[in-house]
């Protein structure tokens, strides 16, 4: 098939995009500027904007798919700007499909799309979107995710993907925050607090968006749902974080903070950036401290029976590879 993907700079986009090509189909990527490793993986580059509807419609004309991972990812920032990665955006998406007569969208959703701030232990697709949400982030995936799955027709074939903490080599939101806070000296443990989280390793996210184009089409069991996306493994968070931090040369975190304590201090910290208008996002926020004290973990039944979707990659063989990885990046220039 001839795919354009959005987001193939980023982490899940480009994992995506890359999987594609070692698959023969031709990829083609909507980028805001040149990226050559894509270019050298025979990734086709069309220059544009999501918020561009010219340069999406110039970037699908022709394609049999797409598949839209571009976002704006994140806990802080103002509402407009998620509004127009990551709803604006999608509409473009959607607009040039219809428009063009592109057949199949796979859409990367999130998990957080139904997370309301209660623990979340093995629910399903039944789960119904929250009547608040905790981040400008969430509300506005749930606000996409809900206009593609409502766009699937007999002409377009959509589908959500949620895939959840996606992690793994590369320059990645997840490990890359937490690299960075551990090496500042600000991570701390919640109480006694180690509930159960999901993972997915970025290869397997990207097999999983492989499937779900390759099985795609109007009417079929995945035509117009959302399916979650993680390795079926849920583990206690803070046995993630560290084994994470000891792949990457790191210190596991031992020192704690009470629950009480944590939230007044991502209260405080919240209150500060707003009143200063800072830029970035504060050291701690109440989202954050709600992710690390709160079980979120999902049952990937449906994406296992019909994507036929198979986690590939353990734990344990991720952090070989993500050790090997942080160590490349540290060997002296030469060597």
């Amino acid at each position: 098939m001839k795919v354009m993907v959005t987001g193939g700079s980023g982490f899940v986009g480009g994992a995506v995009a890359r999987l594609l090509r070692r698959h023969g189909h031709e990829v083609r990527c909507l980028l805001r500027s040149r990226h050559p490793e894509l270019a050298q993986d025979g990734v086709l580059e069309f220059p544009g904007d999501l918020l561009d509807m010219d340069s999406v419609r110039a970037a699908c004309r022709g394609a049999d798919a797409v598949v839209h991972c571009a976002a704006k990812v994140g806990i802080w920032g103002p509402l407009e700007e998620y509004y127009k990665a990551n709803v604006t955006g999608t509409g473009n998406v959607l607009r040039a499909c219809q428009e063009v007569g592109i057949q199949r969208l796979v859409y990367t959703s999130s998990p957080s799309v139904v997370f309301s701030g209660e623990d979340v232990e093995g629910w399903n697709e039944s789960a119904p979107y929250p009547r608040s949400f905790d981040s400008h982030y969430s509300r506005t995936k749930a606000m996409a995710e809900e206009m593609v799955l409502s766009s699937n027709t007999a002409s377009l074939a959509t589908v959500a993907l949620r895939p959840h903490l996606v992690w793994g080599p590369g320059e990645d939101k997840l490990v890359s925050r937490l690299i960075e806070k551990a090496r500042g000296g600000e991570l701390r443990r919640i109480g006694s607090l180690n509930k159960k989280v999901d993972i997915t390793f970025v290869e397997d996210a990207a097999e999983a968006h492989r499937l779900a184009l390759e099985r795609l089409a109007p009417g079929c069991a995945i035509a117009g749902k959302a399916c979650f996306i993680s390795a079926g493994e849920p583990r206690p968070v803070w046995d993630v974080i560290n084994a994470i931090l000891l792949a990457a040369g790191q210190e596991p975190v031992t020192k704690t903070v009470s629950p009480v304590a944590a939230k007044l201090a991502a209260w405080s910290y919240e209150s500060l950036h707003s009143a200063g208008r800072r830029a970035g996002e504060p050291k701690l926020t109440r989202f954050l401290v709600q992710q690390l004290t709160t079980a979120h973990w999902f049952d990937i039944s449906a994406a296992r029976r019909d994507l036929g979707y198979a986690p590939q990659t353990s734990f344990a063989a991720g952090l070989e590879r993500l050790h090997a990885w942080f160590a490349q990046k540290t060997e002296p220039a030469g060597v």
